[in-house]
């Protein structure tokens, strides 16, 4: 009896159950018929069950066949990630950082960082992926991620925070909107409105949701979609209300017929911070990366973060 399998034992049960043919799976495989009939049955004699039915028109899978299958997929998929990672190494990629951020740091400042970064790094990969920032703090102290931003400093065990840049986030309406001509106004007083809003996936979704939980509101989204430029523009258009980073709304408040209100709520205005969990630690090519994050930072901006 077979003591064990290889992946070519997998990659002929992914093949035959594809083709519903032992001859074409054999075929595709490049072994013989023969060869492949003897590591299905080897196969069948380690596991104590039968993989395949057999009849006139070919093969079918059993149950246990089909969970082989299942399994056997994924263990390919994962091989050939394994080699393209490898590969990538091959070709000069020296490092990878990996780093997670809220929403307005991954639109707003993220891009032209990166940008500056990887044209200076090009031996290394940057793996970066959007977090609520309570989220953020927990991937980078439980060391899934090697740099993280985020909004305030959340609770994190043996977290270093470094001071940022600023981040308001502001009431934008249509230009007839009953609100469109307030100074100001509390988050509170916007949620009998309908909103525009970036999909579920985004952390500012998150936060706004939990925002209006707080309040023990519920918060309506009329519309989702992909980007702060789409929320802008179906704003304009008369869909709905919208939340976003004072920043990004005057850029596009710059072409279209929009209204900035300041939100009163004091998590309206927060200030951002880049976490590590030792900064000294990092890879140099790590530390890089956090001193052009840095360097980023306008002046003005430097002095009011901290």
């Amino acid at each position: 009896m077979a003591s064990h399998f290889d992946l070519t034992d997998l990659q002929l049960i992914v093949n035959i159950g594809d083709a519903s043919s032992l001859t074409r799976g054999a075929e595709k495989s490049h072994l013989s018929l023969p060869a492949a009939s003897n590591r299905v049955k080897n196969l069948e004699e380690h596991f104590g069950t039968r993989l395949f039915f057999r009849n006139s028109q070919g093969v079918t899978l059993t149950p246990s066949g089909e969970s082989f299958l299942r399994h056997a997929r994924k263990v390919l998929q994962q091989i050939e990630q394994l080699r393209g990672d490898i590969h990538e190494y091959s070709k000069g990629v020296k490092g990878q950082v990996r780093m997670v951020a809220n929403t307005t740091a991954m639109t707003e400042f993220m891009p032209t960082v990166l940008s500056r970064y990887l044209s200076t790094h090009p031996d290394v990969t940057v793996d970066l992926r959007e977090r609520l920032s309570y989220l953020v703090v927990k991937a980078v102290a439980d060391g899934a991620a090697d740099i993280g931003v985020v909004a305030g400093q959340p609770a994190g065990e043996g977290i270093q925070f470094l001071p940022y840049r600023k981040d308001r986030l502001t009431l934008v309406t249509d230009a007839k909107h009953p609100l469109a001509d307030r100074k100001e106004v509390a988050f509170g007083e916007t949620l009998s409105y309908e909103y525009v809003g970036l999909s579920e996936w985004s952390a500012i979704h998150a936060f706004l949701i939990q925002a209006a939980d707080n309040l023990g509101h519920p918060f309506r989204f009329r519309i989702e979609v992909g980007s702060f430029d789409s929320v802008c523009r179906m704003i304009e258009a008369g869909v709905g209300i919208g939340i976003v980073p004072e920043q990004a709304a005057r850029r596009f408040s710059s072409n279209m017929n929009l209204r900035l209100v300041k939100l009163s709520d004091p998590w309206a205005e927060r200030k951002l911070h880049i976490c590590v969990r030792d900064l000294a630690a990092l890879p140099p090519f790590a530390r890089d990366l956090v001193d052009i994050l840095l360097q980023d930072v306008p002046e003005a901006e430097r002095e009011s973060a901290v």
